[in-house]
């Protein structure tokens, strides 16, 4: 029987009650795992290791506490300095001390809401504008934790973003970051990014999308149903309308003539997503480390993950 009950039950909205900033959970919390498996009650902590690295990862078991979005986000330490990157209209975290870093101010933010019918929190102002994302505007040292969603793949530059996130951070500062699973979302059929085009893209020094990124993310894309992905069905549901996705594709990269286009740069998976970071860090391109990343969990099209200044 697949694993799924999670899907259908308000455990997601029940977490967030248990956790708070001052502990980050491991990514596998055995006696969570154990607590939320009736299968698995009466396994050693060993087995239980053991069952998650052949078993669990691969079904979505819940695995912590900090794995899904809802629980994830009260790690935040909202009464410190935060600031979040990309809000949009409907900004994740709250608060006197939270700031917001976006590509275009309020009041272009809600334009482009009502445009294409995103949902609208009116009590939110943007800090720090960059229409091309540039973090280097934001003060040094400024914030104790940065928090995005869904917002590094979207980055041209991968290496860039992160030594400015470092920049920004206090000494010992978290980048929490919601990271779409390339697995379960629209960019299933995409490899996942080699470690080979992160340093490529940070050698070229891009400041907007490849040709390659415009065409895939347009012309390559499936469905985003992740319960759909979860159980194998991954079918393009526009898979006849390729030819006309792909011209398009080739119009608007050369319409925009080099400006900005908003699509994906990268596909990450959180096995993937560790190892660029770690390899990053090695070469001592970025000064940020791996702290937790927590693994997809069934029904879900994202992954968390914290990385820390060192």
């Amino acid at each position: 029987m697949p694993y799924s009950y999670t899907t259908n039950s308000n455990l997601f909205h029940l977490v967030s009650r248990h956790l708070d900033s001052s502990c980050i959970p491991p990514e596998l919390d055995i006696d969570f795992y154990k607590l939320l498996h009736e299968d698995l009650k009466n396994l050693t902590d060993e087995e239980i290791k053991n069952h998650f690295e052949e078993f669990g990862r691969s079904e979505g078991r819940f695995a912590s506490p900090a794995a899904h979005r809802s629980g994830f986000v009260k790690l935040l330490p909202t009464e410190a300095d935060v600031l979040e990157i990309g809000p949009f209209t409907k900004p994740v975290l709250t608060g006197a001390n939270i700031k917001y870093f976006d590509v275009l101010d309020k009041s272009g933010l809600l334009a482009r809401a009502r445009e294409i019918g995103f949902p609208i929190q009116a009590d939110f102002d943007i800090d720090y504008v960059s229409s091309v994302g540039d973090l280097s505007i934001v003060p040094e040292n400024e914030f104790d934790a940065v928090f995005s969603s869904h917002c590094i793949e979207h980055q041209p530059d991968l290496v860039r973003h992160l030594v400015n996130v470092s920049r920004i951070l206090k000494e010992g500062g978290r980048y929490f970051l919601i990271v779409p699973d390339k697995r379960y979302c629209f960019d299933h059929f995409l490899e996942a990014s080699s470690l080979d085009n992160v340093l490529k893209a940070f050698e070229e020094r891009r400041m907007v999308h490849t040709m390659t990124s415009v065409f895939e993310h347009h012309a390559l894309t499936t469905h985003s149903d992740p319960i759909g992905h979860w159980s194998n069905w991954h079918d393009d549901p526009n898979a006849s309308d390729i030819a006309r996705r792909a011209a398009h594709a080739v119009k608007i990269f050369d319409e925009a003539r080099g400006s900005y286009i908003d699509v994906h740069a990268w596909q990450f998976t959180p096995q993937s997503f560790r190892y660029i970071i770690d390899e990053l860090r090695k070469r001592e391109l970025i000064d940020l480390s791996v702290e937790r990343v927590y693994d997809t969990v069934w029904s879900q099209y994202e992954f968390m993950a914290i990385l820390k200044s060192s």
